[in-house]
């Protein structure tokens, strides 16, 4: 009898052992962008083809509006493993001041200029800082254009930001960029920004329409100002630990999904660009398009800090700068 039972244990041990092996490896991939924004949309298509080409290898589940945590919870939790993929965005010149070349207000031209600067400068001198930090960057994917919108004042030169309480990223460079033109920056997870408009907590918030339409920020808002002040790139992410560890036929599949979903998105970006601000106005909002010449003219002490505080800063601004149409 003794006999018997241990063989069963045996054969039902090994079972499970081969079950266990049989399972598809699943891969948390967590963003904080809402339902419908751009982000989630790129995510999203993002899983639809990284699982058909994984199969029986692994499965990868797609958690947003910050579900599974903020950025900055996320960006913790890549470290750790308990989520293998996160989208950051803005966040990343927290992580690697680098990143901050894209919180240089009108540095970007469109984006056929911004797929030059990934190609010549990001790859080389940008994603690296990030491996240092325990991050592993798959791509260079779109959040998009940024606006300014807030409840007192259409926004047509820095002198209509003064004394305005504007939301921005937790972003040391979007924070001095919104001093800069007088504002009094407040810096807030994107999950906390409708109630924090609603209740008066902040007066205004600057993002892409597709952030602001997906967030029905048209609610909360009265004033949407065209400024184009920066284009923001997002960055399918994992931790280094876990992509060296992780089986390398699925790290290569995760790897070239997200390279070739990098012109969908900013071609997917750019067509609603249109279709949404009209949709805003629709939707409450009076639009109106700022000076970029004032706007411009004000930035120069950003530049001048990125220069001075980041490690070839300079040097990355002017090769940036050089890749522009016209140049």
């Amino acid at each position: 009898m003794i006999k018997i039972r241990s063989l069963a244990l045996a054969g039902a041990m090994m079972l499970a052992a081969t079950s266990f092996a049989d399972a598809k490896e699943e891969i948390i991939f967590g963003i904080s962008a809402a339902t419908g924004s751009l982000q989630q949309q790129t995510a999203a298509e993002f899983v639809k083809r990284a699982n058909e080409k994984l199969g029986d290898k692994a499965e990868v589940k797609l958690f947003d509006s910050s579900q599974i945590g903020k950025d900055k919870e996320l960006m913790q939790k890549l470290k750790i493993g308990t989520v293998h993929l996160a989208l950051p965005s803005s966040i990343m010149s927290s992580v690697a001041d680098k990143f901050a070349l894209f919180d240089m207000p009108f540095l970007v031209a469109d984006r056929k200029h911004l797929a030059q600067i990934e190609e010549k400068v990001f790859w080389s001198e940008i994603a690296p800082t990030a491996e240092e930090k325990g991050y592993k960057v798959l791509a260079v994917w779109e959040n998009g254009v940024r606006h300014i919108t807030n409840n007192v004042r259409p926004v047509k030169t820095p002198d209509d930001l003064k004394g305005l309480k504007i939301r921005t990223p937790k972003s040391t460079w979007r924070v001095k960029m919104f001093e800069a033109w007088g504002a009094n920056p407040t810096p807030m997870a994107f999950s906390e920004v409708f109630t924090g408009l609603q209740t008066g907590v902040i007066d205004g918030q600057e993002n892409p329409y597709t952030n602001i339409a997906s967030a029905k920020l048209n609610e909360v808002q009265k004033y949407l100002s065209k400024t184009g002040h920066v284009y923001t790139p997002s960055y399918p992410t994992m931790g280094k630990a876990m992509y060296d560890k992780m089986d390398p036929a699925i790290v290569s599949v995760l790897e070239s999904v997200a390279r070739e979903l990098e012109i969908w998105a900013r071609d997917k970006g750019e067509a609603a660009d249109t279709e949404l601000k009209d949709k805003l106005v629709a939707g409450g909002m009076s639009y109106n398009e700022a000076n970029r010449a004032a706007f411009v003219a004000a930035s120069k002490p950003i530049y001048d800090a990125f220069a001075a505080e980041v490690e070839g800063g300079q040097a990355l601004i002017d090769a940036a700068i050089a890749l522009a149409p016209g140049s």
